[in-house]
């Protein structure tokens, strides 16, 4: 389907080559300040054209709120969306006439719906992610405002070339105090200082290295982003089958090109006991529960738990590539496919921004989920509550 969530529920339209794409976000709270200012800077981050290292299609993708805003202000009411496509060409893709592309979804597409988009990849195309990206924005706004969350995603590997903590994660049975460090720290501002999007200098220029490299040989190469989520409320993620961090894991492998989730501790944490990879609960200055490590990843029996959200997320090789392959008609002749258009050689520095969105939709649909759920609670009568229920001790103790 084309929707997703529950109380803030978005549906995105639009395909590669049509006259332009959006999104309907139902489920804004009223009362918000929101312009298309406040979404355009992470749309220009998702953006083609922007470097060297992504496909060279030149789409400003400027965005106009269409309704559900009157002098800046949310209503409450569905937000329309819309980023028109100003650099179509649609000529680029008639070989897929004869043609299903390898590893595409022209072939799935056209045995589901009997028929197929004749020009790029339609729905399954990532110019389907900028009302994603537009919508994320919007979520990650009231986040910010309302419980100070943050969120922000980073590319940690392309083909083998990896930041530190990756290949720390694969090699040892603990995760160095220094990570946890980052993962609290790092900012957007320290992401976007390279083109890579990667925050580690001597990582960064080695895929740059490579990424240029498959670019020149008409190929492409795969990688990972990670994403942190700071500051989330306690209490997200519903039992038993909306638990957060599958939640987390249908966003995240709904974007096109996805093939991987890992959270928390992810496989690494198969290869550690459970004496070390349980995380001890402590007492916070603040005054909160927290714990000393975070091999849970921030959630624990599928509820966030106040500590830092962490995940990475695997991302194929792009499957166009310029290079002829062998492959069979939908007919049943064996032949070459020459593929044109402009793609990217690697999609993750692109990708950051939609990895932000989709985790930050989440979290708000999870989030105005709670708030029912305590609002409604909050209007009962004060009840006789067991101290056992409570997590207390009895009272004569």
């Amino acid at each position: 389907m084309s929707s997703f969530g529950k109380l803030f529920r978005v549906t995105t339209y639009g395909e590669s080559h049509c006259k332009g794409v959006g999104a309907i976000v139902d489920g804004v709270p009223p009362g918000m300040q929101l312009t298309e200012e406040h979404i355009q800077p992470q749309l220009s981050r998702r953006r083609p054209g922007q470097s060297k290292l992504t496909t060279p299609r030149n789409e400003k993708d400027k965005v106009t709120i269409m309704s559900g805003t009157e002098y800046g202000i949310t209503l409450g009411t569905p937000i329309g969306l819309q980023v028109p496509n100003l650099d179509q060409r649609p000529h680029d893709y008639s070989e897929t006439d004869v043609y299903p592309r390898p590893s595409h979804a022209d072939y799935t597409y056209l045995e589901k719906y009997g028929v197929k988009a004749s020009s790029g990849g339609g729905r399954a195309s990532a110019r389907e992610t900028i009302g994603r990206v537009a919508a994320g924005a919007i979520a990650e706004k009231y986040l910010k405002e309302a419980y100070g969350v943050e969120v922000v995603a980073f590319v940690s590997s392309v083909g083998k070339v990896a930041m530190p903590f990756i290949h720390e994660l694969e090699d040892t049975e603990t995760v160095k105090p220094e990570f946890y460090d980052f993962l609290n720290t790092i900012t957007r501002e320290a992401v976007d200082e390279d083109i890579s999007r990667c925050p580690d200098t001597t990582t960064s220029e080695a895929m740059k290295e490579l990424i240029t490299k498959m670019s020149e040989e008409k190929n492409s190469i795969g990688g990972t982003v990670t994403c942190v989520i700071r500051n989330c409320p306690i209490g997200l993620g519903e039992p038993c089958f909306d638990k957060l961090e599958a939640l987390l894991a249908h966003a995240m492998l709904s974007i096109p090109a996805t093939k991987g989730f890992e959270f928390g501790s992810g496989f690494s944490g198969t290869r550690m006991s459970g004496h070390i990879h349980n995380d001890p609960f402590i007492r916070l200055e603040s005054g909160r529960f927290g714990t000393k490590t975070n091999y849970s990843g921030g959630v624990q029996g599928g509820i966030s738990n106040g500590e830092n959200i962490y995940f990475r997320v695997a991302f194929k090789p792009p499957a166009t590539i310029s290079q002829d392959q062998q492959t069979t008609s939908y007919d049943g002749v064996f032949g070459t496919l020459a593929a044109r258009g402009r793609h990217d050689p690697c999609v993750v520095s692109r990708a950051v921004p939609i990895v932000e969105a989709m985790a930050s939709l989440v979290i708000m649909d999870a989030a105005l989920q709670q708030e029912a759920r305590k609002a409604a609670f909050s209007r009962l009568p004060t009840a006789d509550i067991h101290h056992s229920l409570l997590g207390k001790p009895p009272a004569s103790q």
